[in-house]
């Protein structure tokens, strides 16, 4: 059962592709050798492998099925039953680097794809009678197969029913007043319209979402196709193991570095045209002043040579032409919102995505009325793998500390919420800044026994008062750093149950795997794989469980499952021998008397209460996946939740005597720059009203009185 992702019906859609002209792999040396090589290097290189045999071929079934047609609306039971005759011999074709079970499925697939491209107009036609007592089922988890094409033509009628409902309830709503026109909207907010009217309009804008999804289908390729078959095979061992195509690997690359070479925009590909959505603050764009937000981005010249039409051409593609070296000129020929075209040259530099990095603010201690708390937010735990001298987290955040330090804070706060973790040795060296020296993670191989991974430096950057800030959403590296410190009793770890991510993953290029060039056999991309586990220095692994806070905090996921446990092939949790080290001085009264000062302010604190009703709230949401398709019905039951939702709209509110600043050796930087001045004004305000981070400052302030 997936229960680890939650997919809006529109975005699987637009991930299955059509081949009018399929022609499998047959004739493709390079799917033969792709398959081998991943095969070879699962084998060779993962933690724990499979035996590839009959109960592999099941998983690998099962899981490509999943993938390909999550939502259950293009296969039926017929085409199920078709396929099962596979399900056990998908072992064999592997390790012969057949692909006679893929070709069948997506032959199969082009068939009932060809049927709803036509389904979805002919339905789109004619009005939707909404007094009907009909209602649609969204639990895909539970969901069958349509027993036939019958049964699917009806499944689809009710989701293209479904969502001509939903615009029209927000089109009704905006008319009424209720609602707030979106930014998005084309409309003209201030036209009135009849229910027949606002049904016929939502029918045309649905109809054209839905031509723009057959437009962007028809561009997905043979090797977009293969990737979801091989990542259905890799997916099985677990569920970070992963194949990827060579796009994907620069992509991740971008992420974990937080840097890359081109010109800062973000694009947005919309009716054929890519479109420039926002400018990042500092980068070649930003200064050379011409490109702006909502400009169409018609051609792409590389410096002086003839311009490439990028029209209709894939957003992937359009963006490997804009995208370049340090140093080169790119022109682009843009339309600009007046109807005016015009090119604008520009010269590619490094892009520094800010958003991935370390940053550092003083909060004021309303019980003191001065600056006394360091506050650190960690997005990632980000390293350049390809430059050796690039950023590395563990450099930054020691050098937010030295800033902090300046201004003798009193306390330290980290913020791991949100953080899914990244570069295992640099947050080895970042526990190392809190520990005069000693072991900080336990890491197992295949057949090693388990390594240590000591801190060496006796120096300690920071040795006051520390907590530290997790949520589900904190994973793998954010888990080992709160692990340490919590088993140091070196830091408070406040907020709710980590992820669980206990493994550790390494890249692997497939071409050097087999020792052959791109130019013999293409890019064949790279494989991520499972190698190692990791263990905290107490001998547990934080695989499955996670890291229990020292003091739990509500959220609004608070009665929610959520974390590894819930996916696919996880693997399971174990412990092993502990390191030798030497806990702190935490004593079992101070632990007590934090967890009780906490559970007083907590019931004493109306925001948290609200934050706990909304939590339940939202649990109700997600169970409830049966939706009326009768007008009157849905609006009403609509109406209530947002009643309901609206009691927890304005959550956050700024708390009295709660003051964040910059810290003032980043002052004149950021307010050099108007757009850096106006996003670190808001990231201030956002800190004054985060009821989590007041929380963390009452318990600094008990850890200084022990």
């Amino acid at each position: 059962m997936r229960k680890n992702i939650a997919v809006f019906s529109l975005v699987l859609i637009i991930t299955i592709p059509l081949f009018s002209t399929f022609k499998g792999h047959r004739d493709d040396p390079k799917a033969e050798v792709l398959m081998q090589v991943i095969v070879q290097s699962l084998n060779t290189h993962h933690y724990d492998p499979y035996e590839i045999d009959d109960e592999f071929s099941k998983r690998v079934f099962h899981q490509y099925l999943d993938n390909i047609d999550y939502a259950k609306r293009f296969y039926t039971q017929e085409d199920i039953g078709r396929m099962k005759v596979y399900e056990t011999k998908l072992d064999d074709q592997i390790l012969a680097s057949n692909y006679e079970f893929f070709d069948f499925s997506v032959e199969l697939l082009e068939k009932r794809m060809n049927m709803v491209f036509s389904l979805y107009k002919e339905l789109l036609l004619q009005p939707f009678d909404f007094t009907l007592d009909e209602e649609i089922d969204l639990d895909y988890d539970e969901m069958e197969w349509a027993g036939n094409e019958t049964e699917l033509r009806d499944r689809w009628r009710k989701f293209l029913k479904y969502s001509v409902l939903t615009r029209i309830a927000t089109k009704v709503a905006v008319q009424e007043g209720v609602e707030e026109a979106d930014e998005d909207n084309e409309d003209d907010p201030t036209l009135v319209m009849t229910f027949d009217e606002i049904e016929e309009d939502s029918r045309q804008k649905v109809m054209k979402t839905y031509n723009e999804w057959e437009r962007r289908v028809s561009k997905l390729t043979i090797n977009d196709r293969r990737a979801i078959y091989l990542n259905a095979i890799a997916g099985t061992y677990d569920p970070h193991t992963a194949y990827f195509p060579p796009r994907d690997k620069e992509n991740f690359d971008i992420q974990m570095s937080g840097r890359l070479e081109g010109i800062g925009a973000t694009l947005q590909e919309k009716d054929g045209y890519v479109r420039v959505v926002s400018i990042v603050p500092g980068s070649a764009s930003y200064l050379q002043g011409e490109l702006e937000e909502g400009d169409v981005i018609l051609k792409v010249a590389q410096g002086s040579d003839e311009a490439v039409d990028i029209v209709d051409m894939r957003l992937d593609d359009a963006v490997q032409l804009i995208r370049g070296k340090k140093g080169t000129e790119v022109r682009l020929t843009v339309k600009k919102e007046d109807g005016t075209i015009k090119i604008i040259p520009i010269i590619r530099d490094v892009v520094i995505l800010t958003e991935t990095y370390a940053k550092s603010a003083l909060i004021n201690n309303r019980n003191t009325g001065r600056n006394s708390v360091g506050y650190i937010k960690l997005p990632k735990f980000y390293a350049d793998f390809q430059n050796k001298s690039g950023r590395r987290c563990a450099t930054d955040v020691a050098e937010e500390l030295e800033k902090l330090k300046e201004q003798d804070i009193q306390g330290l706060i980290i913020d791991l919420r949100n953080n899914g973790g990244g570069s295992l040795a640099d947050v080895v060296e970042m526990a190392g800044l809190f520990i005069k020296e000693g072991p900080m993670v336990q890491i197992k191989g295949r057949y090693n026994q388990p390594q240590i991974l000591h801190d060496h430096d006796s120096k300690v950057q920071y040795d006051g008062p520390l907590v530290i800030l997790v949520n589900s959403s904190s994973a793998s590296a954010s888990e080992i750093l709160a692990a340490a410190m919590q088993d140091y009793h070196r830091a408070i770890i406040v907020g709710t149950p980590t992820y669980g991510k206990g493994t550790v993953q390494r890249f692997y290029g497939l071409n050097r795997i087999i020792g052959r060039s791109a130019e013999e056999v293409g890019d064949l991309g790279s494989i991520k794989l499972t190698t190692q586990k990791f263990y905290r220095v107490n001998g547990g692994a934080t695989q499955l469980k996670g890291v229990t806070p020292d003091v739990i905090l509500p959220d609004a996921y608070y009665y929610i499952d959520r974390g590894e446990k819930l996916l696919d092939f996880a693997m399971p949790w174990d412990e092993i021998e502990p390191a030798e080290y030497r806990a702190g001085e935490f004593s079992s009264d101070l632990y007590g008397k934090i967890r009780s000062g906490s559970r007083e302010r907590i019931k004493a604190n109306s925001t948290f209460g609200l934050v706990e009703e909304n939590a339940q709230r939202i649990r109700r949401s997600r169970e409830d996946k049966v939706v009326a398709l009768n007008y009157e019905v849905y609006i009403t039951r609509e109406k209530e939740l947002k009643e309901e939702a609206n009691q927890y709209k304005d959550l956050w509110k700024k708390i009295p005597g709660t003051k964040a600043t910059l810290v003032p050796a980043d002052y004149k930087k950021t307010y050099a720059d108007t757009v850096l001045a106006k996003l670190n004004d808001e990231w201030m305000e956002s800190i004054s009203k985060d009821a989590y981070i007041d929380e963390a400052i009452a318990i600094l302030s008990e850890m200084r009185v022990q």
